[in-house]
């Protein structure tokens, strides 16, 4: 069967990794015979009357392949019946790590331990207010802070004493953030496992001698790697738990290099991937993407 799609990518942030990655996709699809458009964001205006409409848009895609995190846009896909992946679920539950850590705990997978920020509606917390004494109590220097929202491995910080602190605090003002035991084990190392249906296609080591965190955005560098059967399983049960087709599930080494996890990426940009293990993974991706589709219409 040959199959429509569009890939949509945003249009507003700056660097061409976000369309190298939606190139990548294409390519993939239309070598399976897909005939694919790809689009930006701003390309599909939303119409709201007394029916779901894209304005300048007659026809519509078999599936969409939405490798951005406009949550309107993605919604509004969907209830106009359009299979799209990920789903705007999965991309809404991964782009706050709040939510992703919460769904990972709920299916009992292991996380750093973790306690919420209240909301406070823009009101500045202190290094007194109870909340945050509780923290300190309960997290020996040095503890991470994360932002809900954030990518790449910005928006998280290692505090190491109540300076540190109360700089951070005055930093996010108004922000949901979360604070987490540092895995000192892990201290600029990590893992990357894309994670493709119920697979592992391929994974990669990432380290940085100068930094806690391993981003190769941030200067990490990456090695090939090759997972042990429990980091395939917790990474693959991560990705289910998010309610992903697919996802770039990232691990942290506890003690006795026992698996941790650290993020689950929805839209995980796969071209350092294939740079540093040889692997495409936009391949089996599409391949899932006929799988979840032949389902459908079965």
């Amino acid at each position: 069967m040959t199959y429509s799609s569009w890939i949509i990518y945003n249009a507003y942030l700056q660097g061409n990794k976000f369309k190298d990655y939606a190139q990548m996709l294409a390519r993939a699809a239309e070598e399976k015979g897909h005939r694919v458009t790809v689009l930006k964001n701003n390309e599909l205006t939303s119409m709201l009357s007394n029916h779901l409409s894209f304005i300048k848009r007659e026809e519509m895609p078999d599936y969409v392949l939405f490798t951005d995190k406009d949550l309107y846009l993605a919604t509004q896909l969907e209830l106009m019946n359009i299979p799209i992946f990920n789903r705007a679920k999965t991309i809404a539950i991964t782009d706050d790590k709040i939510k992703t850590y919460q769904r990972l705990a709920y299916h009992r997978l292991p996380i750093p331990k973790t306690v919420v920020a209240p909301k406070t509606f823009g009101y500045p917390l202190h290094v007194d207010d109870p909340f945050i004494e509780h923290v300190v109590r309960t997290f020996p220097y040095p503890f991470v802070m994360k932002e809900a929202y954030g990518s790449f491995g910005e928006q998280v910080y290692l505090i190491e004493n109540e300076k540190q602190l109360a700089y951070t605090l005055q930093k996010i003002v108004g922000k949901p953030f979360l604070v987490q035991t540092f895995i000192e084990e892990s201290f600029g190392r990590d893992v990357r496992i894309q994670v493709v249906g119920e697979k592992v296609v391929a994974a990669m080591i990432r380290s940085s001698k100068d930094d806690f965190r391993a981003n190769v955005t941030s200067g990490g560098v990456m090695e090939p790697y090759r997972p042990t059967e429990r980091e395939c399983d917790i990474a693959i049960r991560a990705s289910k738990a998010v309610g992903a087709h697919f996802s770039g599930v990232d691990l942290l080494f506890g003690p006795n290099d026992e698996p941790i996890i650290c993020e689950v990426n929805s839209n995980a940009h796969i071209r350092n991937l294939l740079d540093c293990t040889g692997i495409d993974a936009s391949y089996p991706i599409i391949d899932e993407v006929e799988r979840q589709l032949k389902g459908v219409t079965q």
